[in-house]
């Protein structure tokens, strides 16, 4: 049976789950709407700095933050839009700012609605009125996420769109991929490279943006906990990016609709026009091997 339980952690925390499958979703919309936790039969799927997470005024490292109107940087953080000039930081400011809950459902399994809006501080850096309203539905060991972006500018309103998941893996040396293409860029050279098949691991970083998608899933299975990870994304997502550091126990892999700069090269922007709303869909799913 599918349910939605409210607890007051640091933060209020919409638990989402399914009795069934033995499986929960916590989520915390002041925080940056972000899922911060998946547990599956007790296995938790993603990483959590948690010492990061505490602490307002850092970043999170953890769960899913959510990326708008930008993924990934723009050059000098800077971008010109309509004859004037923004700056905006690293994948923009949805993931730092306060969501709120619009609409909870157990219908047709666990679902969360959070809503952020357009306010002045977003108009300073992107100056769109918006309304974004992402749906998480956990149903079973399935967790669906659909993403609304509304215009309500009186001009079209470019923006890219993504996610950050970290996942949780104990041991990296373990981690088997397929991927949808083996055409990368490393961040900050625009050199197309071949991905030979696997990452190093002894690498203080790795930062592969993957692009000309020839599928829309990607597939990783961690051979330390049996466990195979199917994440899939609708045509809008052009880019898969692949992140980790040295010494951490996670990987990212990261659904982008444009890579990075977009908001200055116009590759891959999608582009709402006024009035209208742009809904985007990722899949993740989580089986046992």
């Amino acid at each position: 049976m599918p349910a939605i339980a409210v607890e007051q952690q640091q933060y209020e925390t919409y638990v989402l789950s399914d009795e069934t499958a033995t499986t929960q979703v916590s989520v915390v919309p002041e925080r940056g709407g972000i899922i911060t936790s998946w547990l599956i039969n007790e296995q938790e799927i993603f990483y959590m700095d948690t010492e990061r997470f505490t602490n307002p005024a850092l970043s999170v490292r953890g769960g899913i933050p959510l990326l708008f109107p930008i993924c990934g940087n723009l050059v000098n953080d800077t971008y010109n839009i309509n004859g004037e000039t923004y700056q905006l930081v690293q994948h923009g400011f949805t993931r730092n700012l306060a969501w709120t809950v619009s609409e909870q459902s157990d219908l047709n399994g666990a679902s969360l609605t959070v809503n952020l809006k357009s306010n002045e501080e977003t108009r300073a850096v992107y100056p769109f009125d918006f309304e974004l309203n992402y749906i998480y539905t956990l149903r079973g060991n399935n967790l669906e996420l659909r993403y609304r972006h509304t215009n309500l500018s009186q001009e079209p309103m470019p923006f890219a769109t993504g996610i950050h998941p970290y996942f949780y893996a104990p041991d990296k040396s373990k981690l088997v991929f397929n991927l949808p293409s083996n055409q990368f860029q490393v961040k900050g050279d625009d050199t197309v490279q071949t991905f030979s098949g696997e990452f190093n691991f002894e690498q203080e970083e790795i930062d592969f943006a993957f692009i000309n998608l020839s599928k829309e899933s990607a597939v990783v299975i961690d051979q330390s906990r049996n466990l195979q990870l199917t994440i899939s994304y609708d045509n809008n997502y052009s880019t898969l990016v692949f992140w980790t550091v040295k010494g951490k126990d996670f990987y990212c892999l990261e659904p982008w609709s444009a890579p990075r700069n977009s908001l200055n090269t116009g590759k891959h922007l999608i582009t709402a026009e006024p009035g209208a709303t742009v809904e985007t869909l990722i899949n993740m799913k989580v089986e046992t091997v």
